[in-house]
């Protein structure tokens, strides 16, 4: 059934591989630096972040880069900055980050998360890092740094993912922060392996509470971590993304946590219950907690709820979570293949995408390991390993694609995000490789079996980040979310795409975030749709 569909969805040029790496011919000459020292400092090894955002409103997808920064022994040669590229059309982009506001380091960076928190039409943008971090408000394409106004920096802590979500629903996004460990560069833990530094184990860090901030209005911001209920969960926190797992119409929590137990965060209506061990994604089967780096969320098998998948460590396999509409989720990590396919691999940035349009949601994975020398003691395991493209046959199990030459090509990837670069329907992504040139992956495929979806809120937050869209394709009924956060490091296009695969699309229904549903019909295949919110009478 998958080969029939992929025949018929994805038309490519004769030989042709699903992605090719962009980024050079684009124009992107941005580079990475973590700031690698024999110190070998743990924040050294998880930075690299990057966003999809239209941060001028022409109706192309930009790309933001996180850089990461110094260490005292790692120093750069060149000023570290962050870098932001504009779309300028025909797969290329404009360097544009020394008039936006936004190059400058002044903490080690992390991750990005990129929403229009005031809803003034204006993407903003909010970064991630040590011992600080950041948010920048969009003031008509031009950035201004308002931090300490907003109350948002998160000081002290190393801060790595973060998510955007209405978690009051009263129409303004909230802000979570995932945070890792507690950390210095003046007390330094010291690790040798074969008489060389490495990196020391994560559990010799302990784990911090993550933060969330409350978002009331003129661009002010409470910290309710203690109040909701978050801070009451401290642990290494790598991966956030944020939605309505159980249909109640307010947004949950998936937080992906390194060898500390997994969080979902049920939202009781303004505090949080973790739910993680009923739910039995806490741990693995044997009461361990793997180190979990990544996260999303989508409907993997079809039913129209979502499921979660997680990137772990290598031998620890990245797993698959299936919500059967309650608790506790089934854990399908053996039955879909992922064990076997991802035991060699260290995952960090992951996504639920249709590559293919066929309207079945396939996983993008990209992996890298921490330790150098990792091949002396397992010699199954690489320092540099390949980016994973695995298709979906509908019901939930995977088999490897062929993706190109990048799928074949070793990376030590770390944040990644996706969306559609060039407005043709089909799904591209970009991630950060360590001291590396990025890598912005876009997507062959050709033809109009696709229909794409723009949501413009009114009651509900502007980006429409909490609606659940679902699709009448012939028999089937696609649905997907617009999420906050989902990966690592990364944010994503807002919008919602829908494969159609050899179906015809049929009636949308649209589920706000204020609650309101609303039901468009005669959508048309090939293009996107801008809907905005009804106003109630």
């Amino acid at each position: 059934m998958k080969l029939v569909l992929i025949a018929a969805a994805l038309a490519l040029p004769s030989g042709e591989p699903p992605f090719r790496d962009i980024a050079a011919v684009a124009g992107i000459g941005w580079k990475h630096f973590n700031g690698e020292s024999p110190d070998r400092f743990l924040v050294e090894s998880t930075t690299g972040g990057v966003a999809f955002l239209d941060f001028d409103n022409d109706g192309l997808q930009d790309l933001f880069f996180v850089n990461g920064g110094e260490t005292p022994r790692g120093r750069s040669k060149q000023p570290v900055r962050h870098a932001l590229y504009r779309n300028t059309g025909k797969q290329r982009f404009e360097d544009v980050t020394a008039r936006s506001g936004l190059g400058a380091a002044f903490f080690f960076g992390m991750g990005a998360a990129a929403a229009d928190f005031d809803n003034d039409g204006d993407t903003d943008l909010y970064i991630t890092g040590y011992p600080s971090s950041a948010l920048y408000r969009n003031d008509g394409g031009k950035f201004t740094e308002v931090t300490r106004q907003a109350g948002v920096a998160n000081q002290g802590e190393w801060g790595s993912s973060a998510a955007w979500f209405d978690y009051d629903n009263d129409g303004l996004l909230d802000l979570f922060i995932a945070n890792y460990a507690e950390f210095s560069f003046d007390s330094a833990l010291r690790c040798e392996f074969e008489g060389k530094p490495t990196y020391c184990a994560q559990t010799a860090y302990r784990g911090r509470p993550s933060r969330l901030y409350r978002n009331e209005g003129g661009g002010r911001f409470a910290d309710v971590s203690v109040a909701s209920g978050v801070a009451a969960h401290p642990g290494r926190a790598l991966g956030v993304v944020a939605i309505d797992y159980d249909g109640d119409g307010k947004q949950d929590l998936f937080v992906a946590r390194d060898a500390s137990p997994n969080l979902l965060l049920r939202n009781r209506g303004g505090t949080f219950e973790d739910v993680a061990m009923e739910a039995e994604t806490a741990y693995n089967a044997d009461g361990i907690a793997r180190a979990g780096m990544g996260v999303d969320a989508g409907d993997i098998d079809g039913d129209g709820s979502p499921d979660f998948v997680v990137t772990n460590f290598d031998g620890e396999f990245h797993a698959l979570y299936l919500n059967p509409g309650r608790l506790p989720f089934r854990e399908t990590t053996a039955s879909s293949g992922l064990a076997a396919l991802t035991r060699p691999y260290v995952g960090w940035g992951v996504r639920m995408l249709d590559y293919d349009n066929d309207g079945d949601l396939d996983l993008l994975i990209v992996n890298g390991h921490l330790q150098e020398m990792i091949a002396r003691s397992n010699a199954s395991v690489s320092y540099r390993e390949p980016p994973l493209l695995l298709a979906n046959d509908g019901r939930g199990r995977f088999t490897k694609a062929d993706g190109g030459p990048v799928f074949r090509t070793g990376y030590l990837g770390r944040g990644m995000a996706s969306g559609d670069l060039d407005n043709d329907g089909w799904i591209d992504a970009a991630f950060v490789s360590l001291n590396g040139p990025p890598v912005v992956l876009r997507n062959q495929g050709a033809g109009d079996r696709w229909l794409g979806v723009r949501l413009r809120g009114t009651a509900s937050n502007r980006d429409a980040i909490g609606a659940r869209l679902t699709l009448q394709v012939g028999a089937r009924r696609l649905t997907r979310w617009i999420a906050g956060g989902g990966s690592f490091l990364a944010s994503h296009d807002r919008r919602a795409l829908f494969g159609l695969g050899s179906g015809a699309s049929g009636e949308l229904e649209i589920r706000w975030p204020s609650g309101l549903v609303q039901r468009v019909a005669g959508l048309a295949a090939g293009r996107y749709h801008d809907i905005e919110e009804p106003r109630r009478p």
